[in-house]
């Protein structure tokens, strides 16, 4: 119930803002497109209204104005003005209406545009005057009814004076039927504009709600613990993007979960190997007539195992720490020289044990070194044990220490099965244990792996099967 909300939701809000464009970017084109006409029409009457007023003015200045004004309206003398059919006005210089050609009785009144052709330049007003068409209301009084008008006014000369005003008015009924109309087609095509927005919102909400729905539930799956379900990817977009995060992260954790399975299952091993050990011999020595070198062999059997699982233990609760972010080191100067005998010294015994040959080459420029020694010693004797684990007898392990630029160059190479191509990529991964029988618990290299990046090192493992492994350390200085 909550998914369906969280669906329409998004789906709801992604069509209501989708239209909410839309219908912003249509009122706003409906706007511009009705003015603009409006403006276009009455520009087009304005022109008309100037240019035969302007023909009247000039005709009156050329052939009329020898004699006065007055006159010539007494002399019924309308030559120049008699081309319009707009209503004509005829003002004198003092601002007095001399003539209506309807004798409409409106308004007497001096407007802008006749003021302003008095003063010599053409006047041009818009606004409503009552027209012919009036009716009575029930107490008998008249109604008047208002029509939209133009008037262009333009002054009368003689000898370069301004001896009146003539004013043209012409009504825009008819222009205002045909911007109605054109208006009306614009908003006609606006409103099957927004229907068909509408159909393509709903459209585009569904490409985007459809796809999250799916990863949706491929992650709700995941959630339960179903990492084998995979989403399938719509889009090369962001969606899409998520949807391959999805199934990489499902993948990883396939992985990680096969990869603790493997873990717990090979710690289980390792310790069930020396604790039936211990108990076998726990069992053996309670009985009375055993012989007393039996008693020393079964003991020397038990402290080894107990040496061993106290081994692993630390080994667990040294991973424990990584994991947590806890570890932090103890860095010293150390002798670099002085700590890889050490390390030679203390892994002699094994290599004549084994007769597996323990060689190390010290460059003798090597400087001393800030680092926790014991960490490092962990990393090396890790390492080394290794080396000797997957080494033949007869073979060899050399340790190679010298410095190069700026870091400390360690390099473990032994004679060695060496690594396949396909676990290479994966023995410094946590849980992650070999094909190899002689692989432990998988977690010693990621444990070094953890402590060189402590020391803003690289550890490096190259190997070939049969010939070798070369692992590189580089500490720097």
């Amino acid at each position: 119930m909550v998914k369906r909300k969280f669906a329409k939701g998004i789906k709801r809000n992604v069509v209501k803002n989708f239209l909410l464009i839309v219908l912003v970017s249509i009122a706003l084109l409906e706007v511009l497109l009705i003015n603009f006409i409006r403006q276009y029409h009455y520009k087009n009457v304005e022109d008309l209204l100037t240019n035969q007023i302007m023909i009247s003015s000039e005709l009156y200045s050329r052939y009329f104005s020898n004699e006065s004004l007055e006159d010539n309206i007494l002399g019924d003398i309308d030559v120049f003005w008699k081309e319009t059919n707009a209503e004509v006005q005829i003002w004198d210089s003092n601002g007095r209406l001399m003539m209506d050609s309807i004798a409409s009785n409106y308004s007497n009144e001096l407007s802008e545009d006749v003021k302003k052709a008095l003063l010599g330049n053409k006047g041009v007003w818009r606004g409503s005057i009552p027209n012919e068409n009036k009716d009575k209301n029930s107490e008998g009084i008249l109604n008047y009814k208002f029509s939209k008008v133009m008037a262009v006014s333009y002054p009368l000369k003689s000898k370069n004076q301004i001896v009146g005003v003539i004013r043209f008015i012409t009504s825009l009924e008819e222009v205002n039927k045909s911007i109605y109309s054109i208006s009306m087609v614009f908003l006609v095509i606006g409103l099957f504009v927004m229907i068909a927005a509408s159909i393509v919102s709903v459209f585009l909400a569904n490409s985007i709600i459809n796809p999250i729905k799916e990863v949706t539930l491929i992650a709700e799956k995941m959630a339960k613990g179903d990492f084998k379900a995979k989403s399938i990817k719509q889009h090369d977009d962001e969606i899409g993007k998520l949807s391959d995060t999805l199934n990489y992260m499902a993948s990883e954790l396939l992985k990680k979960e096969q990869l603790k399975n493997d873990f717990i299952s090979n710690v289980s091993h390792e310790l069930r190997t020396p604790l039936t050990s211990i108990k076998g011999w726990a069992i053996t020595l309670q009985y009375d007539e055993i012989d007393k070198s039996m008693v020393h062999d079964g003991l020397n059997i038990i402290e080894k195992e107990c040496d061993r699982l106290s081994e692993m233990v630390e080994e667990l609760l040294d991973f424990s720490k990584f994991v947590s972010g806890k570890i932090v080191l103890n860095k010293k100067l150390v002798n670099v020289k002085e700590f890889m005998y050490y390390i030679k010294s203390y892994m002699n015994p094994r290599s004549e044990r084994e007769e597996i040959s323990l060689n190390l080459k010290l460059e003798d420029n090597i400087k001393d070194i800030e680092l926790d020694g014991n960490r490092l010693k962990q990393v090396l004797i890790n390492i080394v044990d290794n080396a000797f684990k997957f080494t033949e007898k007869g073979g060899s392990v050399d340790i190679y220490t010298y410095p190069f630029k700026d870091n400390l160059v360690i390099e473990v190479i032994d004679t060695g099965c060496g690594i396949s191509e396909e676990d290479l990529p994966k023995v410094k991964e946590k849980f992650y244990k070999g094909k190899s029988s002689k692989s432990k618990n998988g977690i010693g290299l990621s444990i070094c792996d953890e402590i060189i990046k402590l020391h803003n090192g690289e550890f490096i493992i190259s190997s070939k099967v049969n010939k070798g492994t070369t692992i590189t350390i580089l500490l720097p200085y």
